[in-house]
């Protein structure tokens, strides 16, 4: 009686564990299509955008009169209309480049320091307020680049100029203060906490027996951050700068708020003048005509592109790197 009880018994668990697994699949065919089914929307959008970008901006190409890739001039309101985007890709390019070198190694630090140096109290407090910093609109940022950072940069321009003129980037006559520079500052400082937070998630997810065991054979702090932390989350800092490059390159009011327009590239970025893509579409978009209109719509569908190919070109670091480590 007992032994057909204890059979009994098992046949029921595993009829339960059955129907159990049999909800789960069905739980888990739902949860894949739902996912599959959220991929193909994302791409499906995306692909829908740049249709559109391309719809609105083939008639201001068939009309433009310069060479689109190659030429400096911006006049699509002008009979014919001629208009390049050389001037708006190196402004994009060179502001977001610099705003990531100056905004990345801090960040990291902050990073760091919060996770692995500060008391825990302080740390929290820390963390909240880069979180928040990270949450704070572009047009804060926009408006005090211009009341107070602005103001205080043709000092730091001039220093700049005189011990590193030689370097032609840092070179010129007459460094100001609505520069190239000056906008890749205000980028930077507006990135750092988005690069700061992303990077700070990344550090505290490294196994705590990785940096137990390095603390276990003696290394020192700063030992077993570059032996257990930096190779864990190097594919994570890697995503993180990435994120913040990106806002960089698309970021409008901060840039249009400090930078003041100057046609024709520039290589001295410490003199006054520069264009970005998005600056130039929120500056002209009020005042141009059908065709300008056509012509902000396809330089950002270039902006679209270049963005597009930073994040695979991120994607495709940060899995080689997983691959490696």
């Amino acid at each position: 009686m007992t032994t057909e009880t204890g059979v009994e018994a098992r046949a029921g668990t595993r009829d339960r564990a059955a129907a159990a697994m049999g909800t789960g699949r069905a739980g888990d065919k739902i949860f894949a299509g739902a996912a599959r089914g959220s991929g193909i929307a994302v791409l499906a959008i995306v692909a829908a955008i740049a249709a559109f970008l391309i719809w609105k901006a083939i008639p201001a190409l068939r009309a433009n009169e310069a060479n689109f890739l190659t030429s400096e001039e911006w006049n699509p309101n002008a009979t014919p209309p001629e208009f390049g985007i050389a001037q708006l890709a190196f402004g994009t390019v060179i502001s977001s480049l610099l705003a990531m070198l100056m905004a990345t190694p801090v960040a990291i630090g902050i990073a760091l320091f919060i996770s692995f140096y500060s008391p825990r109290r302080l740390a929290s407090g820390l963390g909240y307020v880069v979180d928040l910093l990270a949450a704070v609109p572009s047009i804060v940022y926009g408006l005090w680049g211009l009341a107070f950072l602005s103001q205080h940069m043709e000092g730091i321009s001039k220093a700049l100029n005189a011990g590193l003129g030689w370097i032609p980037l840092f070179g010129g006559d007459s460094p100001g203060k609505n520069s190239i520079f000056t906008a890749s500052v205000v980028l930077a400082i507006m990135i750092l906490p988005i690069i700061s937070s992303i990077s700070r998630e990344v550090f505290l997810q490294v196994p705590r027996a990785n940096v137990e065991a390095a603390l276990a054979i003696g290394a020192t702090r700063w030992e077993m951050i570059r032996m257990a932390v930096l190779p864990y989350g190097r594919s994570g800092m890697i995503g993180a700068s990435m994120l913040g490059l990106g806002r960089a390159m698309g970021e409008t009011i901060a840039v249009a708020m400090v930078l003041t327009f100057v046609p024709g590239i520039n290589w001295h970025l410490l003199e006054n003048g520069g264009a970005t893509f998005a600056a130039n579409i929120a500056n002209s978009f009020a005042e141009a005509s059908v065709t300008g209109r056509g012509a902000l719509i396809a330089s950002g569908l270039v902006l679209f592109v270049i963005t597009l190919v930073v994040n695979i070109a991120a994607r495709a670091v940060v899995a080689r790197r997983k691959e490696f480590a």
